[in-house]
């Protein structure tokens, strides 16, 4: 559905709506372990029973379940499938650094230095006639620790899950792909799938049905298989929906894509898992990720995205960041740093910008 043209007025302003309805669970570090998605060299967890979405216990703060904004014609909601917190980032994020040097970084950044808080944020795009999913979350595998809340941020942004026409995955991790089915059936019972070729290929093969991926690769034959017969398979480069585009990101799994929106002089990259950490993604781009199965990969492709970002001021959406998600990269030094949007959306580009 289209919608005005955006623009800095009471009006508008009000569409740049903050969900807040409904918070989601800040639970346990030991509870919200159940439904973390598995390195390459570990099994993946098994899905439990489809369960009511959890609810926040009383000593929780209210988190805001949703955002959104307008990106030229397009129309963009974030949604909070859940919040883990827990020890780290180090070895997580710093794998081959040693704790110290991951915690002065965090203090550096007036962040604690042993503690950290995850966040898994699916995106809703209404682009011409579709509206596309990117990334699904935990699922009903993830309910038990707080997760696995995509289904209740829909209801609250007034998104009916018959009403997606799409689904779209930067890549097949289990905290991406947990959210497809509900039970033995497709949770978005009308939307067709886009999932990158190489992705797919690597997920499904005997080397990764059989090697130290063998638990995800159990998790995408419950998920994304039975759906094979309403999936497109992309290539880097293809339109797969209006005006989103297929990018190349590769290393944190074989076949991880980011995606490009274009819309009405304005552009927004939704960046999948490339950067997973809003301090050290950054800050220490190069440094090893436990989550990325070719590291000296993935840390190229960061650094590529954030020069990128950096020197064409596009803003771009991270699964992993702390809600919204959105921001800009800024070139400090050999480094970069995260900046938060604010209000720059709000308002019209001028005239003779844009693509």
């Amino acid at each position: 559905m289209m919608r005005q043209k955006n623009g800095l007025s009471r009006r508008n302003a009000l569409k740049f709506a903050l969900g807040t309805a409904a918070a989601g669970a800040l639970v346990t570090a030991a509870r919200a372990q159940d439904g973390q998605a598995a390195p390459a060299g570990q099994a993946a967890p098994a899905p439990a029973p489809a369960a009511p979405a959890a609810t926040a216990p009383a000593n929780a703060p209210v988190t805001p379940g949703w955002r959104r904004f307008r990106l030229g014609e397009a129309e963009v909601t974030v949604l909070l499938d859940g919040v883990r917190p827990g020890d780290g980032p180090f070895p997580t994020f710093g794998e081959d650094q040693s704790a110290e040097a991951v915690g002065a970084l965090m203090e550096a950044n007036l962040l604690p230095t042993s503690s950290f808080v995850n966040f898994f944020q699916p995106v809703v795009i209404r682009t011409g006639n579709e509206t596309v999913l990117v990334d699904t979350g935990f699922g009903a595998g993830g309910r038990e620790g707080g997760l696995g809340m995509l289904r209740q941020r829909l209801e609250d942004a007034g998104i009916a899950a018959d009403r997606v026409t799409m689904v779209v995955l930067t890549h097949l991790h289990g905290d991406h792909i947990g959210g497809l089915m509900e039970g033995d059936a497709p949770a978005f019972p009308n939307a067709h799938m886009i999932v990158g070729r190489q992705e797919y290929e690597f997920w499904t093969s005997d080397a990764a049905r059989s090697g130290p991926s063998a638990g995800n690769a159990e998790a995408v034959s419950a998920k994304v298989t039975p759906m094979e017969g309403r999936m497109t398979l992309a290539e880097d480069g293809d339109e797969v929906a209006p005006g989103l585009f297929a990018r190349e990101a590769f290393g944190h799994t074989p076949g991880h894509f980011a995606y490009e929106l274009r819309s009405g002089g304005r552009r927004l990259y939704l960046m999948g898992d490339v950067f997973s950490q809003f301090v050290v993604s950054f800050q220490e781009p190069d440094w090893h990720v436990r989550f990325d199965m070719d590291k000296e990969k993935a840390a190229a492709t960061r650094r590529r995205y954030a020069k990128l970002l950096a020197e064409e001021k596009v803003p771009f959406l991270g699964y992993h960041l702390p809600f919204p998600a959105l921001g800009y990269v800024q070139a400090d030094g050999e480094a970069f740093r995260f900046v938060p949007e604010t209000y720059a959306l709000l308002i019209d580009p001028p005239a003779t910008g844009g693509q």
